[in-house]
């Protein structure tokens, strides 16, 4: 599959909206009441508008034979000084096991670095052993810390942290 990988445009808010809605289904609603994680998909696949609007994140989106397929979104920590973030990542189960999140992180990586940042850290829930095998191949270490993280729905779910030099 050739992938393609670029910067996120005004138009792209249905197929980032799809991505984060479809993956999310999959990883995260299981965490959830049902009728809390049907209403999270749904403002997932309508939010990306906004936050392209708001252009407060570099955010990337990567097509697969020209079907988008993953996206992220980073720009500087909300917590660390000096420090980038990638405050979403997300492929779309359709992509999971092509190698389309490996070469989107890639991306990811070396525009960090070109913005002039050396380090990068993220968060991912604590029971989502996928995320934590794709993170530690993409040479991300844990940090150590926690932190719990309410999505909305009053439970807060545990976090990890992770880190990496770039």
């Amino acid at each position: 599959m050739l992938f393609t990988i670029a910067q996120a445009t005004a138009d792209d808010g249905d197929a980032l909206g799809e991505i984060h809605a479809e993956a999310w289904k999959v990883a995260y609603a299981p965490f959830f009441a049902t009728d809390f994680a049907e209403q999270a998909v749904r403002r997932r696949r309508t939010q990306w508008h906004e936050r392209l609007a708001q252009a407060k994140d570099t955010i990337m989106l990567a097509r697969g034979d020209g079907r988008p397929l993953a996206m992220s979104a980073f720009g500087d920590s909300r917590t660390e000084t000096g420090m980038a973030e990638i405050h979403s990542f997300y492929a779309h189960p359709d992509g999971w096991g092509t190698g389309v999140a490996r070469s989107l992180m890639t991306a990811t990586l070396a525009q960090l670095k070109e913005d002039g940042f050396d380090h990068v850290h993220l968060w991912t829930l604590h029971d989502t052993p996928q995320s934590w095998r794709f993170y530690t191949k993409c040479g991300f270490t844990q940090t150590g810390a926690l932190r719990d993280h309410d999505f909305g729905d009053g439970r807060p779910l545990a976090q990890v942290e992770f880190a990496l030099h770039l």
